[in-house]
């Protein structure tokens, strides 16, 4: 779930590249290509590509301000939804194959492949099979589980606080502190739980890869060779990070519900949930601007959420950045192949 409550927003319409990180490892993606190398308990690094489509080269009302930061969330979203999906399979699948080894080895110690041992590859191919089966419905699971988890924290909870807090004292149901008490709250339970998660073992090494990320993503930007010593050089915290795109989305909310009129409950609550879009869409543009504009007023916007990178990023070690570089290098010569223009925005 912390890793679902984290979109891949580091890539926008106009930028070159940016990614995410995964299940022991990274996806890279550029504007028509994307891939993701992660590496195995034995140190083996399994990497794919796959082209990428741009949808507002098809369709120019997506390139449109506000429109663009929507559409961008959704297929972000279900961009890192399947880099999420492949990282699982890559786990499960060594740990089902190791499973099927053993099985093969205790059954059959003393028997060679041509008198009837289970060959490697077959043994692979079981894994493999069975990998995606339960990732599959695993990753559905997740899915549901993060959206009902995403509402029920942070639109639903903060809601009631603010409405109890209203029956104690009356003065504080006023639009404005209301509104500042829902926020506060939001806030509060938003940076526990970024906390809380990051003292999990598995959370700090994907919070280790989201650091190499960033890393490979600034050498590249600044023109540096693709290495480790040129990676590692660099800070871990960009201000296009997804933490920093949510961290604005939860200023600017509170802005947007004090101009809605109502009243009661479960009309704010519902408006929480149908303002939304509009929100992310706000919020993309500002990151966008600030990224673009690093000393500018909206860029200050965004420096909680570089303050905020010091839990969701962690220095990675060599072998992470590794794993970044080749992501990123699988990407861009993909990219390269379907003749895209290697600019930086």
């Amino acid at each position: 779930m912390a890793v679902q409550l984290l979109p891949a927003l580091e890539s926008g319409e106009e930028t070159l590249v940016g990614g995410q990180a995964v299940l022991e490892g990274v996806m890279m993606r550029s504007p028509h290509a994307w891939a993701i190398a992660c590496r195995k308990p034995s140190g083996e690094v399994v990497t794919m590509r796959e082209p990428l489509e741009r949808p507002s080269e098809k369709h120019t009302w997506m390139a449109w301000p506000i429109v663009r930061g929507v559409m961008t969330l959704g297929y972000a979203m279900s961009l890192g939804y399947r880099a999420l999906r492949f990282s699982a399979n890559v786990a499960i699948e060594d740990v089902m194959q190791k499973e099927d080894e053993d099985v093969v080895t205790a059954a059959k110690p003393t028997l060679s492949e041509a008198e009837g041992a289970v060959p490697l590859k077959s043994t692979k191919t079981q894994a493999r099979e069975k990998a995606a089966a339960i990732s599959g419905w695993l990753a559905g699971v997740n899915v549901v589980i993060s959206l009902a988890f995403f509402i029920f924290m942070y639109k639903y909870l903060p809601l009631v606080a603010a409405t109890e807090l209203k029956k104690v004292d009356p003065a504080l149901g006023g639009q404005i502190m209301f509104n500042l008490i829902d926020g506060a709250v939001r806030l509060i339970l938003f940076l526990l739980f970024i906390w809380g998660v990051s003292l999990f073992a598995d959370i700090r090494r994907v919070y280790e890869y989201h650091g190499a990320e960033h890393k490979t993503v600034f050498a590249f930007e600044n023109g540096d060779p693709l290495s480790t010593a040129a990676v590692q050089k660099y800070s871990t915290f960009h201000p296009r990070c997804g933490t920093s795109f949510l961290m604005t989305v939860m200023l600017i909310s509170i802005g947007f519900y004090m101009l809605v009129p109502f009243t009661s409950f479960w009309a704010r609550f519902a408006a929480r949930i149908a303002l939304l879009p509009v929100i992310a869409g706000v919020s993309y543009e500002i990151i966008r601007f600030a990224a673009k504009h690093r000393g500018s007023l909206f860029a200050l916007m965004t420096t909680p959420g570089l303050w905020l990178q010091r839990i969701t990023t962690k220095p990675p070690s060599d072998e992470q950045a590794q794993c970044a570089i080749v992501a990123l290098d699988h990407a861009m010569a993909l990219e390269k192949e379907r003749g895209g223009e290697l600019v930086i925005a």
